[in-house]
């Protein structure tokens, strides 16, 4: 009995054995391999972190950089524009467009950090029963492919956090009855944690705006701090963070490579391939519920010549994170982790929804690829993606991991990972891109449960509602 007693109390102190590090590094390496990891871009991120060149300081623009609101002639207005819906209405009959949802996050806002898969979640009852996200999504797609006897693909975009649930979802559920061409897109790209940079929870620690504790409290947090602080120096800064079960050593790098996944993963050439005459793909986040495929929008987008445009809606208050901007003179798209001061964004008038319409073979060729490339090399792939990512920022942000000990103990790290987001697209002035202001209930998103009470009351639930084709009800 006591010898049991002494065993589990090393265990607590020591608790993963040799082999369950192993077993460890092993489902890592799986993880990896499966989803795309990228070591030589990883290791050029790491050269950019131990640099300097990237970093929590580096994330956001020059205090000297001059930050307008944009002006009328910046943007467009969906506004019932009859000629360019007809000229939406010829390019959905002519199937030259499809739909894409991103799904790939964990929506830790929506439960307050627990793990959950967003797009799946049953939260709200429209026609007599709950729907989720994605049969909210599917649903409006159905709708307008049967007004316009058209079968529009949709794509789903994945992760390895996301992909395994949504797969087996949509089996139990028939596809929510969606009958046109539907792909799951995986990821392709995944992010390694790594140790933190001392000079960057410094930065973190002492420089962003944090609650201010009475003495004694602030002394513990000191000491906490100068711990880990202690522990980012011995594991080696900057080196791979590993000390963890092999999900908690990964991150989805940022919504940037969603499109980026369809070129690896050979989902796009698979569609170009089925669906020829496709030009066009209207990509949104899965919490812009009233997004869908609108010939308006479509036509607006259609007549524009941008490769890319960007649909933005009237910002209120509590929109946080981003906005349409002049940055120097340039029209473009500022994400809030750019912003050199948080009073920056409410100079602006317009919230980034990321509801895009994207361009296919001008796109493409922005990477240095044809269709006829996406069935080849996957190196000559992978290549172009890399050169393309070395034009827009890397985005360094800290991360508390739970560190799982066993026996009831746990404690928090933590771990320096990078993003890249899609609308610094936007930054590069060899796009084309255009603005398009849509109606608030159009671009409104949904981040987390307290928002879906002014969305019922104020009209956004029977606008989605009307945009929808359940099957039965």
């Amino acid at each position: 009995m006591l010898r049991t007693v002494v065993s589990n109390l090393f265990r607590v102190a020591d608790p993963a054995s040799q082999e369950e590090r192993l077993a460890w590094d092993a489902g890592a390496e799986r993880i990896r391999i499966e989803n795309g990891f990228d070591s030589i871009q990883h290791e050029k991120i790491r050269e950019d972190l131990l640099s300097g060149r990237i970093g929590l300081a580096r994330n956001r623009l020059p205090v000297n950089t001059d930050i307008e609101d944009v002006r009328p002639e910046d943007v467009s207005l969906l506004n019932g524009d009859k000629k360019l819906a007809r000229l939406g209405e010829d390019e959905l009959r002519s199937g030259r467009v499809a739909a894409m949802t991103l799904a790939a996050g964990m929506g830790t806002r929506w439960t307050s950090g627990a793990g959950v898969v967003k797009a799946i979640n049953p939260f709200i009852k429209i026609a007599g029963r709950h729907r989720s996200f994605l049969e909210i999504h599917l649903a409006k797609t159905r709708r307008t492919s049967k007004l316009f006897n058209t079968h529009i693909p949709h794509i789903i975009s994945t992760s390895y956090l996301t992909h395994a649930p949504i797969k087996k979802h949509l089996s139990l559920n028939d596809n929510y009855g969606y009958e046109g061409p539907l792909y799951l897109s995986p990821g392709r790209s995944i992010s390694q944690r790594l140790v933190p940079m001392a000079r960057d929870l410094t930065f973190l620690w002492e420089e962003m705006p944090q609650e201010t504790l009475d003495e004694q409290k602030q002394k513990v947090r000191e000491s906490g701090r100068k711990a880990l602080m202690d522990w980012a120096r011995a594991c080696g800064e900057g080196s791979d963070y590993v000390d963890n079960v092999p999900l908690q050593r990964f991150n989805p790098p940022g919504h940037w490579y969603e499109v980026s996944n369809l070129m690896r993963n050979g989902v796009l050439a698979r569609i170009l391939e089925m669906n020829p005459n496709i030009q066009t793909i209207m990509m949104h986040n899965i919490d812009t519920l009233g997004a869908d495929i609108s010939p308006e929008a479509l036509g607006a987008h259609r007549a524009s010549g941008s490769v890319l445009t960007f649909e933005v809606v009237p910002r209120r208050l509590w929109d946080r994170g981003g906005g349409l901007a002049r940055i120097n003179g340039q029209v473009r798209l500022l994400e809030g982790l750019a912003q050199p001061r948080d009073e920056d964004e409410l100079k602006l008038i317009y919230y980034n929804t990321m509801t895009t319409w994207i361009e296919i073979d001008p796109l493409l060729e922005i990477f240095g690829l044809t269709r006829n490339d996406l069935a080849g090399s996957e190196e000559k792939i992978a290549e172009a993606i890399r050169r393309m990512a070395q034009r827009v920022p890397t985005y360094v942000t800290i991360k508390d991991v739970k560190r799982r000990w066993g026996h009831g103990q746990e404690d928090i790290y933590p771990v320096a990972q990078f993003e890249k987001l899609w609308s610094d697209m936007t930054s590069l002035a060899d796009i084309p891109c255009g603005y398009l202001v849509a109606p608030r209930q159009r671009g409104q998103q949904i981040k987390s449960p307290d928002e879906l009470d002014p969305w019922v009351n104020d009209g956004s639930r029977d606008y989605v509602a009307g945009l929808c084709d359940f099957v039965g009800g």
